[in-house]
């Protein structure tokens, strides 16, 4: 396998969360398949979106509760470990966040991850392949480590083993998602899905819901698995947010759904496209162009506006006025095939 290094967490956030997917996270449909202990927390706990919090005071028949996956003392095996199936059709990997926090004297000394590509969920026979190799942790902290390649191969599933034993907060499994294309090439899909390789690059701001959660499948279940912006206070306020599509898309018509957001939807939209070969294109480039001017929204609903363009994107930008909180956009058009 290539090498890694471990990196620090604003490096990381720039270089890996702003590019690509955590792929086994929960709000994406990631799922806990197996285990080899859970005796003291549940690994389910590992891939929960939101960060682990702590109660000294609460235990529960096992013991002192902890918001993350911690196993039995004396662990006889080499490591104990968790499978998971990731939310996505496949994806190639590059990066791991290990959450240690609140994990201290129990943490895990040591992890390693592992991947493999299988065509259902029975992984007793996988043949694992390398991803991060061994490499120590620590007490009550959060550890970033990056390969130096993306891998080659397109992975389904993922192994988190833990040395010897022990408890980790959260991890997540950060790569490109390799989305399965349409036969028919005119098929108009959302390009800016998670499951067709979107991602949310850059957002004004973030307080009350991460942008990230605009592009995940599905209307969500309350505002907290949306976007939602501070309330301003200034004149001429805007929010936005930056989408890199799945690919260079003519786009048909763009959705924005305030499901939820019932006091607290914004009061107009519009949304610009652009085509750069860029991750993040600068916003005043003049070539960005208009292609849902100013819309008034309303609370809990789905708006949908035609876009009448022969052009093809590769990024949108959300504006909203002058803040609020959208639950998701939908871009939809036809996919253009390399």
């Amino acid at each position: 396998m290539s090498g890694f290094k471990s990196i620090t967490e604003q490096e990381f956030q720039e270089q890996i969360v702003a590019k690509y997917t955590d792929v086994i996270g929960e709000k994406i449909g990631g799922k806990v398949l197996g285990f080899s202990d859970e005796f003291f927390a549940e690994a389910g706990n590992l891939i929960k979106p939101k960060p682990p919090i702590r109660d000294a005071t609460k235990f529960v028949h096992s013991g002192a509760w902890f918001d993350g996956w911690e196993t039995r003392r004396h662990n006889t095996e080499e490591a104990d470990w968790v499978v998971f199936k990731t939310g996505v059709s496949s994806a190639k990997l590059i990066g791991v966040e290990v959450d240690t926090t609140f994990f201290d004297g129990n943490h895990a000394p040591a992890i390693s991850v592992e991947a493999a590509s299988l065509t259902g969920d029975s992984y007793e026979k996988a043949s694992w392949e390398p991803v991060i190799p061994f490499v120590e942790c620590g007490p009550s902290q959060k550890f970033f480590f990056v390969r130096d390649t993306i891998t080659a191969a397109n992975y389904t599933h993922v192994r988190l083993r833990m040395y010897p034993d022990g408890g980790i907060a959260r991890f997540r499994a950060y790569g490109k998602v390799v989305p399965i294309l349409p036969k028919n090439a005119s098929t108009i899909v959302d390009t800016a899905s998670v499951n067709m390789g979107g991602v949310a690059v850059a957002r004004s701001d973030a307080h009350f819901g991460s942008a990230d959660n605009l592009i995940l499948p599905g209307r969500g279940h309350d505002m907290s698995d949306g976007w939602e912006t501070y309330r301003s206070r200034s004149e001429g306020h805007v929010d936005w947010a930056l989408i890199k599509l799945g690919g260079l898309t003519k786009i048909d018509n763009v959705v924005i759904d305030t499901a939820n957001f019932r006091g607290n939807f914004p009061q107009k939209i519009n949304v610009k496209a652009i085509k750069s070969d860029q991750d993040h294109p600068d916003l005043n480039n003049p070539a960005w162009v208009e292609v849902v001017g100013n819309q008034k929204t309303g609370p809990h609903a789905e708006h949908t506006y035609k876009v009448n363009s022969t052009e093809t994107f590769s990024h949108v930008l959300l504006t909203i006025i002058p803040d609020g909180g959208v639950k998701r956009i939908r871009v939809n058009g036809v996919l253009v095939q390399n």
